[in-house]
């Protein structure tokens, strides 16, 4: 995993100190930033893991700026028509964009765009990291990881898989771990993660990598979750092992949602947004609804947040290229 992130609980504790220390470092304008309502962009739906990041953030940014954080969806395209509405935003620090980390880290790689994401937006910060969890369907003739992979192998191409769509970051994952581990299965794209769960329930879809929507029916026993993806086990499922510990131990399919600026957007500014969004990620209502997904508020600085994406970028890269991957 990215450094960046090995740190980021660290420096959750040092950020209480260093807000305070560092507001008068910046000029007077942007001390008095913002005068009035931002808007605040998301590029999936409503009810999305981005869209509960955001409106969990936004709340708290609301308070500590003193304005509020008008959350508007701009859904569509595989997160692409939210991404270009925050491109061509007036670059004031009044429009932010909480991005997909799938948006800005795979779907360049799959849908040509007449800019380049990572060198013309403008990081503000990271919000949280999503990891993957290996869930399959009720009534298979195995009930962990090794049972799996003995029936994939026994099944060339008979068993199918379901992703959010082609080159989403739950696709990517499952051709990872077809790779890694040798075997064949068949890819069925649905339009979102609620759709996959569903297929799960209903027996269409035989396994998938879920981005924790499926969590209430994996403790009711209607999924059985084999693995997770990230360098730890999550607290709620504390006896679901990591792939890392199942054997692939250089897995990893994490992506991270975060806070994105128009080009052009006034390095100051950028700065104080960062203070709020950190700050943001320190209190405890923000943190349980993103740890409800398995995932982890990761509180970095803009350049940190900016050499994560791009390494998940080159990872991503690599696999689209190597396995063959196009978008819908």
């Amino acid at each position: 995993m990215n450094q960046a992130i090995r740190h980021s609980r660290r420096h959750m504790l040092a950020l209480g100190a260093g807000l305070a220390l560092s507001a008068p470092l910046l000029p007077a304008w942007a001390q008095s930033f913002p005068t009035r309502p931002m808007r605040l962009l998301v590029n999936f739906a409503p009810g999305s893991t981005p869209d509960i990041v955001a409106r969990s953030v936004g709340q708290q940014m609301s308070q500590s700026l003193g304005q509020p954080v008008v959350v508007e969806n701009r859904s569509g395209g595989a997160g692409m028509i939210g991404l270009n509405a925050l491109h061509t935003s007036t670059p004031d620090g009044y429009t932010l964009g909480l991005i997909a980390g799938s948006t800005m880290v795979i779907g360049p790689h799959l849908v040509r765009l007449a800019y380049d994401p990572l060198r013309e937006m403008v990081p503000v910060a990271a919000a949280a990291r999503f990891e993957l969890f290996l869930v399959t369907r009720a009534g298979l003739p195995f009930d962990d990881y090794a049972g799996f992979l003995r029936h994939l192998r026994a099944n060339p191409g008979r068993l199918n898989f379901g992703s959010p769509g082609n080159g989403s970051s739950p696709h990517i994952a499952a051709e990872m771990l077809l790779a890694a581990t040798n075997t064949q299965a068949t890819h069925i794209p649905y339009r979102g993660s609620a759709d996959v769960m569903q297929a799960l329930l209903a027996g269409t879809i035989d396994w998938a990598f879920d981005p924790g929507v499926t969590f209430p029916h994996v403790r009711a026993g209607r999924l059985n979750m084999l693995a997770v993806t990230g360098q730890r086990r999550v607290e709620q499922f504390a006896n679901v092992a990591t792939l890392r510990e199942l054997g692939l131990p250089d897995f990893d399919v994490g992506t991270s949602h975060g806070f994105w600026a128009p080009p052009g957007t006034p390095a100051p500014i950028v700065e104080r947004l960062n203070r709020a969004i950190n700050s943001a990620l320190l209190v405890q209502g923000v943190i349980d609804p993103i740890r409800g997904f398995g995932a982890e508020p990761t509180p970095l600085t803009p350049a940190q947040f900016l050499a994560l994406s791009r390494s998940d970028s080159e990872r991503y890269g690599r696999v689209v290229r190597e396995r063959n991957i196009t978008a819908d």
